[in-house]
């Protein structure tokens, strides 16, 4: 097995002023040893999981780290700044200690255990002092490996020298020497706990004891890191905490009776925890993955307190997911969206999946392949037909999941796991009566609600095991199939049929109106809530395909391309008004433009949110317009330019996106040639918000 980290992959001296500089500086060295075989590609996907939330730790360190194809070994770079880079942490320290990890979109566990294991060190000051002071590379890479252990710091001496650590197990710190295997293997668990238990000796068997989780989005740093400092803060507050740490590489579950023994729980994740209802009816502690980070002993007094309370949770996987990292000010129409947003991201994979399946199918065989038999009872090898029958049904058989996968996690979004089978209930039902993707909606938020309510119903302790799994799901999906079946659905149906009749009625003036709206929406917030709206119609229409949702699916597709085009073209035309970083993102914005991606405009409109946006919401309202004027048509929802033979009148289709993004493009270059230029200027930090249902993979949808 190669190496994490070697002496070319560690730069002491590390120069550039912004994180983004900094991660190129360093995949840089990557890419010269070989393990990045696409250095944009790769930025890309760092700059994606930076978008999920900042990567800065307090302390002075940054952790950008991402899962990425591009990637041929678990590979780790390191960074040492004079001056220090600002990567967005909590105490607004610059960091002078940067890691670049790099994990193989199917990284192997061993690696991800080492990779876990770093986290763990950063907790060390021992450690990241040795670091400071290192005087070569060589010394770093051997650190970082846990070649060469860090002496304890001692508090009288300021210099934090590295030296080669005692031979005696007993004073090598922990956390850095690197451990293989799988950090959620078999052993996790009981290593953790023995741990723990080696380092409080003297906890008696009154001493408080929690149980903890902890996870975020990418499962390789942060969730190690907060494990780490939990357990360091609960040895010196004199607790037995034991911390299940749902990473990359998968996790071992608590042990039912340690749970059950235990008097408080922890969760700090900005993922859904796993398995929650093992939890339920314990004082809980819930917070984001980055408070365990910096504030552990403010969670183990707050679970104290709760605890000597008797407060308890409510009763299993109560609440919503969406709802967990939420403001407490947050108002319904927020909460809202963040519900529908939770169902169209999930069905977001089945619609990419099953519709370009189903395009495939229609290059294939043509459009009356719609009518073969099914593959099940004839299917010949050799024919091209059959394999256009066999690709479609099976695309077919994906879009059947649409509705029902959308109200289902629109329900989830709201309640949790309870919130499923009504949902998905509900939607197979709106499926059935022909309410179509309304019906699902209305089923989802029905669904959801009617959940909640069931879970305020106080019931008695030894029914609170089985209401997740026999009286919510018994009750809801009656009370939700009787509703859509009796009372609402034919309603939903009638304006669902009425909403599809207009749809394919469309011409003249009203098309082209329609088109402008969805252009705006969908170049609005890039990827955000508004632009999930006008791809979750546009997909919705293609359940009960016509002429008029074809088109409808064109505009949105085009409007969606354009924004990251027009960036790529203004930093060609015009790359003096843009920064070193934002020329460098727009040769990647070529390819994620043509890709219906329109998050690659994300990095300019982030710096001058002023500018671009109305640039980009003009150039989109264009091609929305023109699109419809054209009459072009789609039947994949996604693909970009790559399923060009696929779109009725292509030609003039990409006459729409060109234009759009001529116009885009010409705004932008006008907009900020009429501010004061400051060209090489450092882009702003860009502080995102953190979305949990957002956590996938770049989307346009």
């Amino acid at each position: 097995m190669s190496e994490l980290i070697t002496a070319p992959l560690v730069d002491l001296d590390l120069t550039a002023d912004t994180k983004e500089a900094a991660a190129r500086s360093l995949a840089e060295r990557m890419t010269a040893t070989g393990r990045v075989t696409d250095l944009e590609g790769f930025l890309a996907d760092v700059a994606a999981r930076e978008a999920q939330m900042p990567t800065g730790l307090d302390g002075g360190i940054g952790i950008p780290h991402c899962r990425s194809e591009h990637v041929t070994q678990p590979t780790l770079a390191f960074g040492r700044s004079a001056t220090g880079i600002d990567f967005g942490a909590t105490d607004n320290r610059p960091a002078d200690l940067i890691f670049l990890i790099a994990a193989p979109a199917g990284g192997d566990e061993d690696h991800l255990s080492i990779l876990s294991t770093l986290a763990r060190s950063l907790m060390d000051d021992s450690f990241t002092t040795a670091l400071r002071t290192a005087e070569d590379a060589e010394t770093a890479a051997r650190l970082i490996r846990g070649d060469t252990e860090p002496v304890q710091a001692d508090p009288a001496d300021a210099s934090g020298a590295v030296a080669q650590a005692p031979t005696s197990e007993t004073n090598a710190p922990t956390p850095s020497r690197p451990r293989t295997g799988n950090p959620g293997g078999p052993d996790a668990a009981a290593e953790t706990a023995e741990h723990a238990a080696a380092s409080n000796p003297t906890a008696s068997p009154q001493a408080l004891r929690i149980v903890a989780v902890t996870s975020c989005p990418t499962g390789i740093a942060h969730t190690y890191m907060a494990a780490e400092s939990l357990e360091q803060a609960g040895r010196e507050a004199g607790v037995e905490i034991t911390v299940e740490t749902q990473g990359s590489a998968g996790f071992t579950r608590l042990d039912p009776d340690l749970i059950a023994s235990a008097d408080a729980v922890i969760f700090a994740h900005d993922v859904e925890v796993r398995d929650r209802p093992r939890f339920a009816g314990k004082p809980t502690v819930d917070v984001g993955v980055k408070a365990a980070i910096n504030r552990p002993a403010e969670l183990i007094a707050e679970a104290r307190d709760k605890a000597a309370r008797g407060e308890v949770s409510e009763t299993p996987a109560a609440g919503s997911p969406m709802d967990r990292n939420a403001d407490a000010e947050d108002g319904y129409g927020t909460k809202l969206r963040k519900w529908l947003m939770t169902g169209v991201s999930y069905m977001v994979p089945f619609v990419a999946a099953g519709g370009l399946l189903i395009a495939i199918s229609f290059a294939l065989g043509g459009y009356d392949i719609t009518e073969a038999k099914s593959v099940a009872e004839h299917f010949i090898w050799t024919e091209a037909d059959s394999w256009a029958a066999l690709f479609n049904q099976i695309g077919s058989a994906a879009f059947g999941f649409l509705v029902p996968v959308l109200a289902g996690y629109i329900a989830y979004g709201m309640a949790d796991r309870p919130g499923l089978v009504p949902g998905f209930v509900g939607g197979a039902i709106s499926l059935t009566i022909e309410a179509g993707f309304l019906g699902g909606l209305v089923a989802g938020l029905l669904a959801g609600a009617l959940v909640q309510a069931i879970q305020r119903i106080e019931v008695p302790k030894t029914l609170r095991g089985i209401m997740p799994v026999v009286v919510i799901p018994l009750i809801s999906s009656a009370v939700i199939g009787f509703l859509m079946y009796v009372v609402i659905g034919k309603p939903i149906a009638s304006l669902q049929n009425a909403l599809t009749d207009w749809l394919s009625s469309l011409s003249g003036s009203n098309a082209i109106i329609l088109g402008v709206i969805l252009g705006l929406m969908m170049c609005f917030d890039l990827g955000g809530p508004v632009n999930k709206v006008a791809y979750a119609f546009a997909v919705g229409g293609l359940t009960h395909p016509n002429d008029g949702s074809l088109k409808v699916m064109a505009a949105v597709m085009a409007a969606g391309m354009v924004p990251p085009l027009a960036m790529a073209l203004a930093t060609t035309l015009r790359g003096k008004l843009f920064t070193k970083t934002e020329r460098e993102n727009g040769k990647a914005a070529w390819v994620l433009g043509a890709s219906f991606i329109s998050e690659g405009a994300i990095p300019f409109a982030a710096a001058d949110p002023l500018r671009v946006i109305p640039a980009s919401m003009a150039g989109g309202a264009v091609t929305g317009a023109l699109s419809m004027a054209f009459g072009s048509t789609l039947r994949a929802p996604h693909g970009g330019i790559w399923v060009t033979p696929l779109i009725g009148g292509w030609l003039l289709y990409l006459v729409a996106i060109a234009a759009g993004t001529a116009v885009s493009a010409a705004l932008v270059i006008f907009l900020k040639g009429h501010k004061k230029q400051q060209p090489e200027a450092p882009a702003p930090s860009q502080q995102e918000t953190d979305h949990p249902s957002e956590q996938k993979v770049l989307t346009t949808a």
